[in-house]
């Protein structure tokens, strides 16, 4: 791929990389350290074009369109270390892989891409670790604290069918969560509307609230523990901090959940031994995007969550 100058005029020939994809998502990608309003901006006056034409920011490329890019400035790339922050390589966490899918088993205390102060996600990591890869793009998210399976296309046409699956409810997702309180249904539906707000410093936040957007999980009981309960959820939906705003609202917060949690019990766990959120994806069910195989993809529960668990276990026989 070309790369974007500063100070001249780029011709960008789209290939399979970008079919499909939005272009001020398609920029927003190569425009590393540009202002999402900046791109807006070029988009609105005409700047950019797309086989001579302007183009609205919802048009999306095809293979072997012309794309034209004005000069911008771009920030200076950070500098390229081979490993993450937190000493993690993904060749190590690695649960599945083919030309089309890549399937990670994520750390906790690692965002998945960079951004709000955050300079290296996952996906920038991942994208250092393989400079030759033409194509990798998360297919979903998953919050900071939270560990576990984080499926990554490889291909344009396995991330579109991965979104497809996911908005037509065709993916079973999995986690396992440990909250406060005694949890007495085997199973239960939990429907809550959902509605996000930002804080006075900026920072995202979520509320059940009427007139929210729909969030549907099903949970399940897998064991009581003394004070806590571990639960297993199949989401449904998959709406931004869904599991952490439901169980909250619901008075079973996630043990160590620093947004939505009890506080002061997170301080007292951390005494105990529980540094961070005991939130997992445990496992992910689905068809291949592509071959249309069923895959099963599991990432066991983490070493300090499991050590946690076996502490409070040990407590109960005590």
């Amino acid at each position: 791929m070309t790369e974007i100058g500063k100070n001249s005029v780029t011709l960008l020939t789209v290939d399979e990389s970008g079919e499909g994809q939005r272009v001020d998502n398609f920029l927003a990608r190569h425009l590393k350290g540009v202002p999402k309003s900046h791109i807006y901006r070029i988009l609105r006056s005409g700047e950019v074009r797309v086989n001579s034409r302007r183009v609205q920011a919802t048009h999306r490329l095809l293979p072997g369109e012309v794309l034209r890019i004005p000069p911008v400035r771009v920030a200076a790339p950070a500098a390229k270390i081979g490993a993450a922050p937190t000493g993690v390589r993904f060749v190590d966490a690695v649960i599945y892989e083919d030309e089309a899918l890549l399937v990670l088993d994520k750390p906790a205390g690692m965002a998945v891409h960079g951004g709000s102060g955050i300079s290296r996600g996952v996906i920038e990591q991942l994208r250092l670790e393989r400079p030759k890869a033409k194509f990798l793009e998360l297919a979903h998210r998953l919050d900071r604290e939270t560990s576990g399976v984080l499926l990554v296309g490889k291909k344009r046409s396995a991330l579109v069918a991965l979104h497809d699956m996911m908005r037509e409810n065709r993916m079973r997702k999995r986690y396992l969560i440990l909250v406060k309180g005694v949890w007495q249904d085997q199973k239960r539906r939990v429907v809550l509307p959902l509605k996000k707000y930002d804080l006075e410093n900026g920072e995202k936040r979520v509320s059940v609230k009427e007139g929210g957007q729909h969030s549907e999980t099903v949970f399940r009981l897998k064991q009581q523990l003394g004070e806590f309960t571990l639960l297993e959820a199949e989401l449904i939906t998959g709406r931004t901090h869904q599991l952490r705003v439901q169980l909250a609202h619901l008075g079973f917060p996630i043990a160590g959940d620093d947004k939505y949690g009890d506080f002061a019990l997170n301080k007292l766990l951390q005494k105990r031994g529980l540094k961070r959120m005991f939130l997992h994806s445990a496992e992910t069910t689905l068809r291949h995007p592509l071959t249309d195989e069923p895959l099963k993809l599991i990432a066991p529960l983490p070493r300090d969550l499991a050590r946690f668990l076996e502490s409070l276990k040990h407590a109960q026989a005590i």
